[in-house]
């Protein structure tokens, strides 16, 4: 008796930071840079400021106003905002601050195996991107391998809600079981894109068992693009 494999899904779609590039030691010099630039243009602010106490500064706010979770950019401004405000620092610099900011958090890595992946998907199936973040695709030079990407900002609704996930099916014209979502988040990306209906791979570049520990199974657990490439030639048609 013969098993009959899936055919290939017609889409693949990707979580951002933490699965194609590691974001923690982006975000902490992109602090460091903004900070370096409040020294300089807004001293008042570094003065009365840290990083540390900004950073607490924002958690609180955010404690206060929850929706800010749907976009750290919004709450990093609104930090911002109010510490220039208590400084008596110029609040028109705040854009030109979130301008160096942004700039550095998008200043990311890619892991090696990232964009090879992506070349080698490209054609076999329609690719696209879901992220809770704020990265910005076309400046960080990957925007051309994606036919269309979702973000929480843009649309008001974070992972692991059933809506964004339909809204990146639908940007790809796919239907939510033809499609495959990776992610590092066994939570967030696996368990989210799975009640939907897509298959959820998770991206485990760490061999972490949190799966175990959330009762999440995977439809795949993979390392790098190699594995998900390999899953995807033996698992399927």
């Amino acid at each position: 008796m013969t098993t009959t494999r899936p055919a290939w899904p017609e889409a693949i779609l990707f979580d951002l930071d933490d699965t194609l590039w590691p974001i923690a030691p982006v975000i902490l010099q992109a602090e460091e840079i903004l900070f370096a630039w409040l020294r300089e243009h807004a001293p008042r602010v570094a003065q009365q400021f840290t990083i540390d106490s900004l950073r607490q500064a924002r958690l609180e706010l955010l404690a206060r106003q929850p929706e800010f979770q749907l976009d750290l950019g919004k709450l990093r401004r609104a930090g911002l905002l109010a510490a220039f405000e208590t400084a008596g620092e110029d609040a028109a610099k705040v854009e030109l601050a979130m301008a160096e900011f942004f700039a550095a958090r998008n200043a990311v890595v890619p892991y090696d195996d990232v964009v090879p992946g992506l070349l080698r998907l490209k054609g076999r199936v329609r690719l696209g991107a879901i992220t809770n973040g704020n990265a910005d695709l076309q400046t960080i030079g990957l925007a051309h391998h994606f036919q269309a990407a979702v973000s929480a900002p843009q649309l008001g609704v974070a992972k692991p809600e059933p809506a964004i996930f339909l809204a990146g099916c639908r940007a790809l014209d796919v239907a939510p079981w033809d499609a495959v979502y990776v992610g590092d988040d066994v939570l967030l990306d696996v368990q989210g894109a799975q009640k939907v209906g897509m298959r959820g791979v998770w991206m485990n570049r760490n061999g972490s068992n949190k799966h175990i520990e959330h009762g999440v199974e995977p439809d795949a657990i993979v390392r790098n693009f190699d594995e998900l490439l390999d899953w995807l030639k033996r698992s399927h048609a």
